[in-house]
């Protein structure tokens, strides 16, 4: 039993052992698929890296390639670009260069006058010089005869008191007398004297004078700013528009302001002003009164009235036309008004709406090569003297008169700063003002585009109405004859025929001391009354 027991024993143990030999086997099996599947996977792994990079170099080839394509097509880009540059940079050099040596010539010229003027200005300061000197022989000539005569005056005395028996106050009184009467006569014929004197040495100056006048009234461009003509069918209205002892021709000339022409030349008659919208109201209505045949005051002064109404409607007219010409929109009725008033403006004898309309073309066309707003620096160039037409009215210069009325009628900034500061030598931070700038000078500076003679005339002219207005009792001053006569009218019942005299003398003296003015001129103080009645 027990051999039985061991022999089973035995059995079971060689078969637990078969059995674990069995599972070492299938272990070690199964580990050596799991190293082969390992191996292989490793393999596959090492196959894709392997292509990937492959792959990478392949893109990194490419990008060298694209990238030496655009370095090379920028070289190229940057050397057309380089050339284009150099020969824009040659033209303008070439340009300016042209232009310094237009300059260099104009300055030769200038200088030459300058040389001109400075050997007039040498003989002129050597006749002052003569003149200077004969007026102090003169001087002690006249102090020695006042020695003389105080000596004889001393004499007539003690002769008075001697021979009549008169008072000393009495003795006095007739002394003074009889000097004065001396004194008038002597002094008289000083006078005389002198102008005899004056006109001998003064031809030259007088010959300067009419060189001048003739410089400025041969220009036919001068004429036609200065002057206006009015067509008549016969010569028979000429004495209708003198009227009866010349009260039609004074009346006119007292409310218009201009100076009538009536001459030998058949056919016309013609008037002078140097303000263009105070000569155009007086030919309208001049012709006007020719229409209706009823020339008289009364009348005249009714059709003044209703032509200057009709002017202002022309300036409203004018302002829109040159806003509808140059294509701006959306400007105050006030600015459209102060923009038509342009039209009888000059500045330099060129009319400055016409510049403005130029100013706006030339600058919207530059705006346009620049890639800026062709429409707003057209308005910054029509609008950019605006202050012009108020100049002559409100202090101050016209940049800063026209930005105050464009900034209080809500224009836009670069508007209000082209007109503020297009005559000023500065760095501008504003395109528009810059564009402005060159357009004003390019229009200005075309040849025959601006005369400085009229201009520096029609200054004058308004420096001579502006000091006949100084004083408060002057309701209306007019500069006449060029310049050569001043009408005045005062306050008739704010003066009396004495104090109309000491204004002449007040403005005759405030003439000689603040301007300056070849020959002379005539102030005419005239005190009007007038008595209105109606019968019903």
């Amino acid at each position: 039993m027990v051999t039985g027991i061991t022999h089973s024993l035995t059995l079971a143990f060689a078969f637990l052992m078969t059995a674990l030999a069995s599972g070492v086997s299938v272990f070690f099996v199964m580990r050596r698929l799991e190293r082969n599947k390992e191996r292989a996977d490793a393999d596959a792994a090492q196959s894709v890296l392997a292509r990937a990079h492959s792959e990478a170099e392949d893109v990194v080839r490419r990008a060298q390639l694209e990238t030496e394509n655009v370095r090379r097509e920028m070289e190229i880009e940057f050397k057309e670009k380089s050339m284009r540059e150099k020969e824009s940079f040659e033209a303008e050099k070439r340009a300016t260069y042209k232009d310094l040596l237009d300059k260099e010539r104009a300055l030769d010229k200038r200088r030459d006058a300058l040389d001109l003027q400075e050997d007039e200005l040498r003989k002129q300061e050597h006749s002052l010089s003569n003149q200077e000197q004969e007026l102090r022989r003169r001087l002690d000539r006249q102090t020695e005869l006042n020695r003389e005569l105080e000596v004889k005056v001393e004499e007539q005395d003690k002769a008075l008191y001697r021979t009549l028996a008169l008072s000393k106050d009495e003795a006095k009184a007739m002394l003074m007398k009889k000097l004065d009467d001396e004194l008038v006569e002597e002094t008289g014929a000083l006078i005389r004297k002198h102008e005899t004197n004056a006109k001998k040495t003064c031809e030259e100056t007088a010959r300067n004078i009419l060189l001048l006048a003739l410089q400025r009234y041969s220009s036919t461009h001068t004429a036609e700013v200065t002057t206006g003509v009015v067509d008549i069918e016969n010569d028979e209205i000429k004495g209708r528009v003198i009227g009866r002892e010349g009260r039609n021709i004074r009346t006119f000339e007292k409310v218009t302001g201009v100076d009538v022409i009536i001459d030998d030349t058949p056919g016309v008659i013609i008037l002078s002003a140097f303000d263009p919208m105070r000569r155009e109201i007086a030919r309208k209505t001049l012709q006007r009164l020719i229409e209706d045949g009823r020339i008289h005051p009364s009348r005249i002064e009714e059709v003044y009235r209703q032509t200057c109404a009709d002017i202002q409607s022309q300036i409203v007219r004018a302002g829109l036309d040159a806003c509808r010409e140059t294509d701006v929109n959306g400007l105050h009725e006030r600015v459209v008004a102060q923009l038509g008033r342009l039209q009888f403006r000059t500045s330099y004898s060129q009319n400055v709406l016409s510049h403005s309309i130029d100013v706006a073309f030339i600058a919207g066309m530059m705006a346009v090569e620049l890639g800026l707003d062709e429409n707003l620096a057209r308005r910054c160039g029509l609008l950019h003297d605006i202050g012009k037409a108020s100049d002559h009215e409100i202090e101050g210069g016209h940049p800063k008169i026209g930005a105050d009325i464009l900034k209080r009628n809500n224009e836009p900034y670069q508007v209000v700063q082209a007109a503020l500061k297009h005559h000023e030598d500065l760095r501008v931070a504003d395109p528009y003002t810059v564009l402005v700038a060159a357009a004003d000078a390019c229009s200005a500076s075309r040849p025959g585009a601006r005369r400085e003679t009229l201009e520096n005339y029609v200054r004058r002219m308004e420096e001579l109405e502006q000091i006949a207005m100084e004083s408060n009792f002057v309701e209306q001053a007019y500069a006449v004859q060029a310049g050569r006569e001043m009408r005045v009218m005062v306050n008739s019942q704010l003066t009396t025929d004495e104090s109309a005299a000491k204004i002449c003398r007040d403005i005759v003296k405030k003439l000689t001391e603040r301007l300056q003015f070849p020959g002379e001129i005539k102030v005419t103080v005239i005190r009007e009354s007038r008595t209105t009645g109606i019968a019903k």
